[in-house]
């Protein structure tokens, strides 16, 4: 799988993917709402849940791996011109 990482990490639009898939996923299996912790004990209590359900953790790394593929290309790599960029490319 190649894909450019240093790139993807210095993206924040890559953050904010996967903080979305992970944070949404998690709160809809659960059945949470992000107001209803309140507290780092609730938000602790609500991970380890998150961790021991078996569905939960299939979903989250389902998630993931949809927030780093690119689509525009076949399969699950970057395309080559993507390989070479040393920073998110600016359009």
């Amino acid at each position: 799988m190649k894909i450019n990482w240093k790139v993807r990490f210095k993206n924040p639009m890559f953050w904010a993917g996967i903080i979305v898939a992970v944070v949404a996923t998690v709160t809809a299996q659960l059945g949470l709402s992000i107001d209803s912790i309140t507290t780092w004990s609730q938000l602790f209590v609500a991970l380890k849940e998150a961790v021991c359900d078996p569905v939960v953790v299939v979903a989250v790394v389902t998630a993931v791996y949809n927030a780093v593929i690119d689509p525009t290309t076949k399969g699950v790599c970057d395309s080559k011109d993507a390989l070479k960029y040393d920073k998110p490319k600016e359009d």
